[in-house]
């Protein structure tokens, strides 16, 4: 039935084209798999006759691009049939194959599988769309003690369900029997072509590799093969520009990933060179333009003794420190494209580090134009791949000259695709593929034979809520990821979100969160109008008023919502968080973990909920990037040695042109009071501590990159960061330090105000219509205002010495006093200002406002000291410079309001499990995040320095 659909579908418009087209392949454009005859009851266990199992079929929800099965109309023909089973099958309108196919086969269409005995999906379940007491087989992603799948693994044990996982289906070969390889090998190498032909495009050529589409808009690999094949028609008869040089394709690895890589690849007119033989073919130029050239690369020809002794796989694969990778030497200055599909774990060299990358493109020897990275291994074997991409958006280019990654195709660089989900871009025969090699397993699952070899080896939970005996060690990961205390916040399938405030940040979090049509978001702020512009007339984004002191109407607000996003005053959280309590309620801030929130962790962890703190830009992004470092320096037996970490948000260098360097998008008030807080840290060795006044003083130069003038301050207390980062007591750093940011000049003009009072937020009685002039002479101790000859002397009074009052630093505090027209007539005070402070915070916002064509910037930057052993001591640096869009988000919005909007999703989802009032410094949080995040176009870039 589908099959014969399917064949008709495969069909080429001709005789002719189809030959060029079909024969290397042994059945649609497939390779069949060799398997038993599993119609046996016997084989792999006794089975006694008796009725068979149901089966159910789940719809999958992983993301919109998830259109596979892992049964098609066929089988499931075959198992009404031939075995009388009772098929379910949930219905979907974007699976790749209709309803009306499974029902015309005998299944059964309904939402309610709870009649299956089994059921079958491809990708990950929701743990609240488990049902209890069933056999499930899927992708689940457990079996390594994945964390982020931990609550998963434990609602399967509560549920007494067991789970067979389908990675874990093999012979006794140890080869893995069902599985979607070979077609990320097809839709990778697809892909590929189609980012070469726009990456040629950008360096100003065309040619026939841009009539390559993506895989998705292919209907069937045979299509996408003639199409290719037509490509290749083109370069035999037009041939490719002589200017490139040999388009040489490599390829790594033999498995099924590159096997289908190459499959594709045979459609173009191609000739085989060995490794050896790349370097005399890029240099002679006599090579032929109308063929492309293919080289397959084993371990063997880019791996080496360090001793240079003779190469040996066994003693590689166990001992792989004894050897190097040359790849960078013999096999990447020719390649025109790299097809990546080899399996790496940080025990062995990478084939294509940073540094390597660099001095060839240095030396002019790098011709590479495009990665496919099928294998998806982020920061391995070719290490500047540091993200995957998506189906939407396939592409990123890295330069390897500034170590940055870029979204501009006609930029410097390398064009790299690395999405992580290939095979589903070729859903119809990569499910009958994946469905024919799981048939003769589910025929045995229908007889009940559940110890079947393959099946019981592939079981990671049984059916009476235990761990398969090879799989006990999963406890301990459960335990530590999984456990969900008391009966835990409740989260309804239309999640609602709660968000208190509407203000400068919130936009990228309501925009974010709305792209679900499951989610909805209540945004309550006393700003109506401003919460009215937020929602912007969205129906699934309702306004209403705020008031964090009604205790009647928070409860009312917060019951009736899934989790609360709390972006109103630090001060309040505290309060917005007991709501959270009584309701059972999830929360997440973007501020610090205060000491009344710290306090209620033991309650929110009974009460099952997770607080979710510190989940902004500083702190937050800070704390995903900088654990992450450490863990992986601790993961690959590095010893840190130091840590300095920066932040600052500032206008872009072009709308920095006022006294300050500095400007204002919400109340200065918290900006300026910070300036008043002392510092703790460890620099140098030696530990240091700043009072609150004196901070103004301690400014330092920060070099980054040359074109920033930029000086640092202290932030906060750098030591306590020691236990939040498990760094010990900080005994073996010589520098534990984090700071804050601002263009030069700031420090010693925000001081020079903080001396003349301008900082000081004790109430005070300032009399309406009171002009600055006036202010200022009561602040200088003036009984009137001065003439405009002595404000300078009554100003150099009030300042204390300075080290840079030789330098001209009364010259510029002048020039900041009148720039803000402090000291002439006709500049009244904002009233009502119950302090000098309020006063200047509102004049600062009046005079440091950003204009509609001006843009933010966001630098972030981290220092890490690593000690190998020995003298081997590197310098790793990681570094997020982000620009506003003067028409879109400023740049502190966004990375403060995706974070946020990035944990709130992550929490309704179970990808965040921990309870209790958390921080994002786990790996089981900070890996998941900082993924989506680089999603959304903030991305680190980072280096190491031999020292």
């Amino acid at each position: 039935m589908l099959r014969r659909t399917l064949r008709a579908r495969l069909a080429a418009p001709t005789a002719a084209v189809a030959a060029t087209v079909r024969p290397s392949l042994s059945h649609r454009g497939l390779v069949t798999h060799p398997h038993h005859d599993f119609s046996n009851p016997g084989d792999g266990g006794v089975c006694t006759p008796r009725a068979p199992l149901s089966l159910g079929i789940r719809r999958e929800d992983k993301n919109r691009w998830e259109r596979r099965v892992p049964l098609v109309p066929d089988h499931v023909e075959r198992l009404v049939k031939e075995l009388g089973v009772r098929v379910l099958v949930q219905p979907s309108s974007k699976r790749v194959i209709p309803d009306e196919k499974y029902e015309e086969a005998g299944a059964v269409i309904q939402d309610d599988l709870s009649g299956a005995d089994v059921i079958l999906g491809v990708k990950e379940v929701p743990v609240e769309h488990l049902i209890p007491d069933k056999t499930y087989l899927f992708f689940s992603h457990t079996h390594k003690a994945q964390p982020y799948n931990m609550p998963l693994l434990k609602a399967l044990l509560d549920k007494r369900i067991r789970l067979i996982d389908y990675e874990l289906m093999k012979d006794d070969s140890n080869r893995r029997l069902v599985l979607f390889s070979r077609f990320a090998g097809y839709a990778g190498f697809m892909d590929g072509a189609n980012g070469l032909g726009h990456r040629l495009l950008a360096k100003g050529f065309g040619g026939p590799f841009l009539a390559c589409g993506l895989s998705y808009m292919y209907r069937c690999v045979a299509d996408a093969r003639l199409d290719m094949t037509r490509t290749g028609q083109v370069i035999m008869d037009d041939g490719l520009p002589r200017q490139l040089g040999p388009m040489v394709f490599v390829f790594t690895g033999s498995g099924n990933v590159t096997k289908g890589a190459i499959h594709m690849f045979k459609c173009l007119p191609h000739v085989w060179v060995k490794p050896e033989e790349l370097k005399a073919l890029v240099e002679d130029k006599s090579y032929d333009n109308r063929k492309v050239y293919g080289c397959m690369v084993q371990m063997q020809d880019y791996i080496e003794r360090k001793d240079g002794g003779e190469f040996s796989r066994s003693e590689y694969l166990a001992r792989p420190d004894l050897y190097k990778s040359v790849f960078h030497e013999k096999i990447a200055p020719y390649a025109s494209m790299i097809v990546n599909g080899i399996f790496w774990d940080e025990r062995y060299p990478r084939l294509l580090t940073k540094e390597q990358t660099l001095t060839l493109a240095r030396e002019k020897r790098l011709r590479l134009l495009q990665v496919a990275d099928i294998s998806c291994d982020f920061g391995g074997s070719l290490e500047f791949v540091s993200h995957a991409t998506t189906i939407d958006k396939p592409f990123f280019m890295y330069d390897p000259i500034s170590g940055k990654t870029h979204d501009d195709t006609e930029g410097e660089g390398i064009q790299i695709m690395s999405i992580d989900n290939l095979p589903t871009e070729m859903p119809l025969e990569a499910s009958e593929y994946f469905g024919d090699a799981l048939f003769p397993f589910v025929v045995q699952l229908a007889r009940g034979n559940f110890d079947h070899p393959v099946l019981k080896g592939a079981a990671i939970t049984a059916s009476d809520g235990t761990l398969e005996q090879k799989h006990e060690k999963l406890y301990s990961a459960i335990e530590e990821f999984g456990v969900v205390h008391g009966s835990g916040a409740k989260v309804t399938s239309s999640q609602k979100i709660l968000l208190l405030g509407s203000g400068y940040v919130s936009a990228p979090l309501v925009d974010y969160l709305l792209r679900s049509s499951s989610k909805s978001v209540t945004i309550a702020s006393n700003a109506q109008e401003e919460a009215r512009r937020l929602s912007n007339g969205r129906p699934n984004a309702p306004v209403t008023s705020l008031d964090v002191n009604d205790a009647a109407s928070m409860r009312k607000l917060v019951e009736s919502h899934d989790i609360v996003v709390s972006f109103v005053p630090a001060s309040l959280h505290p309060a917005v968080a007991e709501h959270c309590l009584s309701a059972r309620k999830h929360l997440v801030t973007a501020s610090y973990i205060s000491p009344a929130m710290k306090a209620l962790h033991e309650r929110a962890k009974s009460a099952g909920v997770t607080f979710m703190n510190e989940i902004g830009l500083d702190p937050g992004i800070d704390h995903l990037t900088a654990v992450r470092q450490f863990d992986d320096i601790r993961r690959k037996g590095g010893k840190l040695t130091s840590f300095v970490s920066w932040c600052g948000g500032l206008p872009a260098p072009e709308a920095s042109g006022n006294p300050l360097g500095y400007k204002f998008s919400w109340s200065p008030k918290g900006v300026l009071l910070a300036g008043l807080n002392g510092a703790k840290f460890k620099m140098g060795g030696k530990l240091i501590e700043v009072p609150g006044p004196e901070l103004m003083r301690s400014a330092v130069p920060v070099s980054i990159y040359p074109g920033f003038a930029l000086e640092g301050l202290p932030n906060r207390d750098s030591l306590s960061y020691l236990d939040t980062y498990q760094l010990g007591s900080g005994a073996d750093l010589t520098d534990m330090f984090r700071g804050t940011l601002r263009f030069k000049g700031y420090a010693e003009l925000m001081g020079a105000f903080n001396e003349l009072g301008l900082l000081d937020a004790a109430e005070t009685n300032i009399p309406s219509g009171t002009s600055w002039k006036q202010l200022m002479g009561k602040l200088l101790g003036c009984r009137t205002s001065p003439e405009p000859k002595h404000w300078r002397e009554a100003v150099a009074r009030k300042l204390r010495p300075h080290p840079a009052d030789a330098h001209g630093r009364l010259d510029r505090v002048m020039d900041g006093l009148n720039w803000l027209e402090m000291l002439s007539d006709g500049h009244p005070v904002h009233n009502p200002s119950p302090s000098v402070l309020d006063a200047f915070c509102a004049l600062l916002q009046a005079k440091l406002v950003y204009l509609p064509d001006e843009r933010d910037m966001v630098i972030m930057h981290h220092e890490f000291g690593v000690n190998w052993g020995g003298d081997a001591k590197e310098k790793h640096t990681s570094t997020l410079i982000a620009y506003g869009d003067p028409n879109g988000y400023s740049a502190m919005a966004k990375t403060v309001g995706l974070p946020a909007a990035i944990a709130t999703e992550m929490v309704l989802s179970g990808e965040i499990h921990r309870r209790g009032v958390v921080a994002p410094v786990h790996a089981d949080i900070y890996v998941e995040m900082l993924k989506k995040l680089e999603g959304e176009g903030i991305r680190f870039h980072e280096k190491v320095v031999r020292l």
